[in-house]
């Protein structure tokens, strides 16, 4: 990082400033946050991910070689904390859409339903996925990424990226399918009951 300002220690070795990690966290807060939520971490373990990823930042900044770009360096540090969260915690449900709330004239009601019950859906959808899918498929399909951005984000081949957006389209539609079935019979078995 250019500006850098090294700081020796008592036994010689090299200890970066902290003004390297401030500016880091300052600059990329936001790409951590909105990453973690791609990566579906849900709303209410956001703030405490986020502290996760950039307490290991602050660990290996001075190990970072900056042979990738710092983004897919810290894009690489979410997936491994949204992994570890994902299998370490109790799976619930949570809704990860964006919270939808009603403002004076902007939308009626049923606009705002429907807007919940895609949000809904695609958080479905998307747990579903395993995490290398589920990372590709956000980025091309949410961010608007291109596959050489995907490619060099995540540090994997063209290919690779390709061939994982392939799978996880394939896997959205077939879960998507099998939801809207299985919401359909909920919706004639409640008809019925009555």
């Amino acid at each position: 990082m250019s500006g850098e300002v090294v700081l020796h220690s008592c036994s010689g070795g090299r200890v970066p400033s902290p003004e390297p990690f401030e500016r880091i966290y300052r600059e990329h807060f936001r790409f951590v946050w909105r990453s973690l939520r791609r990566l579906g971490v849900p709303d209410a373990d956001l703030p405490d991910t986020v502290h996760d990823v950039f307490v290991v930042v602050h660990r290996k900044l001075a190990r970072f070689e900056a042979r990738s770009r710092l983004t897919t360096w810290l894009y690489s540090i979410c997936l491994r904390t949204a992994s570890d969260r994902r299998r370490s915690s109790r799976y619930t449900r949570e809704v990860l859409g964006e919270r939808v709330e009603a403002t004076a004239g902007e939308e009626d009601a049923s606009s705002l339903i429907e807007r919940r019950e895609a949000l809904e859906l695609l958080d479905a959808v998307l747990a579903e996925m395993p995490l290398e899918q589920r990372a590709v498929f956000t980025c091309f399909e949410l961010d608007g990424m291109s596959g050489e951005q995907i490619g060099e984000l995540l540090d994997i081949p063209l290919g690779t990226v390709w061939s994982r957006l392939r799978l996880a389209r394939d896997s959205f539609r077939q879960s998507v399918t099998r939801l809207r079935a299985r919401e359909r019979f909920s919706a004639r078995r409640v008809g019925v009951s009555r």
